[in-house]
Formats: C-alpha cells, sequence, structure tokens
C-alpha cells in the first residue's frame, strides 16, 4: 500500500501505510535525501574513511542546508533500525563521523585468516602495544615491536604489502590510529596513539583480555592496565551513551549518536 498525502500545508506531509514503521511519518520533501544519504554514508564507510559534514552537504543535501539536522537525524535512525549500524560523529568540532556497528563483535581469534582479518590482526597487536605503553609509543618503539614478530615496515610483506604506509596512512586515514609528530623533537620524531575509531570500535578491557589470551594469563596480572581498562568500562556504561573519550586517546572528543 502507498503512503497517503495528510492534506498538510504544502502537501508535504505524508501517513504511513498500515504495519509500516514510524520512520514513515516525516516530510514527503525529505524522503529522497534520507535515502541518499543512508546509500552515501554506506558507500563510504565500505572503505572505513571517516565522513566529513561539508562532503554530506556538498554531495547529498545540497539545497537542503536548512533542514540538515532532521535529515542526518532521520539517515541516522534508518542506519540503526535497518542495518545495525550508529552514526557517530567523533570530531564535533569539524563534524566527522564514522559508522559502527551495533551487532556483537567477533573474537580476532575466531574470524577466517583472509588479508582483511589479516589485517585487522595487525592492528590489535599495534593497539595492544599502544595500551601496555601507557596509550602512546614512538613510532621506532612500534616498528621494533612488528620486527620482532617477523612483519619489518622496511620489507614488503607478502599479506600487508608496503606495513609501514599501511600503519602510517591506511589506518590513520581511517581513525584507528593517531600519527603525531612529537613535539621539540629535531630531527622529527612521531609516535602513535589509539584513533578516535579505535576507541569507539573497541575497548581497554576487550584489547588486555586479548593479551592475557595470548599469554595465557589473568587480565589482573597487569594492575595498572587492568585498573584504567575497568574505570574506562565503568564510564562508558551502556554502549550508546554519550562520554568522554577515555584518556590516552583523542582526548576532548565526545561520542554523539544519531
Amino acid at each position: 500500500m502507498q503512503p497517503t498525502d495528510t492534506g498538510n500545508p504544502g502537501g508535504r506531509g505524508i501517513v504511513p501505510p498500515p504495519g509500516a514503521p514510524s520512520l514513515w511519518v516525516m516530510p514527503l520533501a525529505l524522503h529522497p535525501q534520507v535515502s541518499e544519504l543512508v546509500q552515501y554514508l554506506l558507500v563510504k564507510d565500505q572503505k572505513k574513511i571517516p565522513i566529513k559534514r561539508a562532503d554530506i552537504l556538498k554531495n547529498v543535501i545540497k539545497d537542503y542546508r536548512g533542514i540538515y539536522s532532521e535529515i542526518i537525524k532521520r539517515a541516522g535512525r534508518t542506519l540503526q533500525q535497518v542495518f545495525g549500524l550508529q552514526l557517530v560523529e567523533i570530531d564535533p568540532r569539524n563534524h566527522v563521523y564514522i559508522l559502527v556497528s551495533n551487532l556483537p563483535r567477533l573474537a580476532v581469534e575466531n574470524l577466517k585468516q583472509d588479508d582483511c582479518t589479516a589485517k585487522l590482526g595487525l592492528l590489535t597487536v599495534i593497539l595492544s602495544f599502544l595500551f601496555m605503553k601507557g596509550n602512546a609509543a614512538k613510532e621506532s618503539a612500534v616498528w621494533e615491536m612488528l620486527r620482532r614478530l617477523r612483519v619489518d615496515p622496511g620489507v614488503r610483506h607478502e599479506v600487508f604489502g608496503d606495513v609501514k604506509k599501511l600503519v602510517t596512512e591506511e589506518f590513520v586515514r581511517q581513525k584507528y590510529l593517531e600519527y603525531n609528530r612529537v613535539p621539540h623533537t629535531d630531527p622529527p620524531e612521531f609516535e602513535f596513539l589509539w584513533g578516535a575509531r579505535a576507541v569507539k570500535e573497541t575497548s581497554k578491557m576487550q584489547v588486555l583480555r586479548f593479551i592475557a589470551k595470548i599469554q595465557n594469563k589473568d587480565p589482573r596480572a597487569w594492575s595498572t592496565q587492568y585498573t584504567e581498562a575497568a574505570a574506562e568500562e565503568a564510564a562508558v556504561g551502556g554502549l550508546f551513551e554519550d562520554v568522554s573519550t577515555p584518556g590516552g586517546a583523542s582526548q576532548g572528543a565526545r561520542r554523539r549518536t544519531w
């Protein structure tokens, strides 16, 4: 059954067909933009590249800037209800968004070992190393750790390809890592930290349990890290609450969900 016009001024309101979800109750003129924005966000998310509001306005919203907030709110609701994805604003100042799955995450060790999950495994190792080092580590320390695992950033890897490019460009572009110059260093030195997407998609407790499982230890064996991870869990509370980002990664950012 097709939706029917309510007769509101301008003929822009619609009534949902019987049994349709409440999402249908919205101005008719918004539907094309909401649908287009949902598709745009899904395509962008395939490469895990953060999405800027400026690009949304330019490529999707266009002449409907005055109702931008309503469009993105309803697009976020559609993503959550239909695709199990949460639209999260990771940078309120510059209005940058990512999509985070609401569906239960699979443990890394249970995933099939294809190229994609191999990269995820490498990323998990790096995030674990950063956490155990106090949430940040110099670039040279990260490279040395990877060399001990026979992943040399200076040698092309059969699975990861250009390791240095993968870590310093792809993981950084996807917001899994931050790669910053250490102040007052000459010659310049760089350090890695957890990126905004890593903060949203995993937790320090998950990483600590990953480390503990590999080393066959209780997570409490690392008392400092366990205390920090437990404090983060207590602060986060529910999965979809708005919370301050835990210390050590992208400080000052706040989760904003739609």
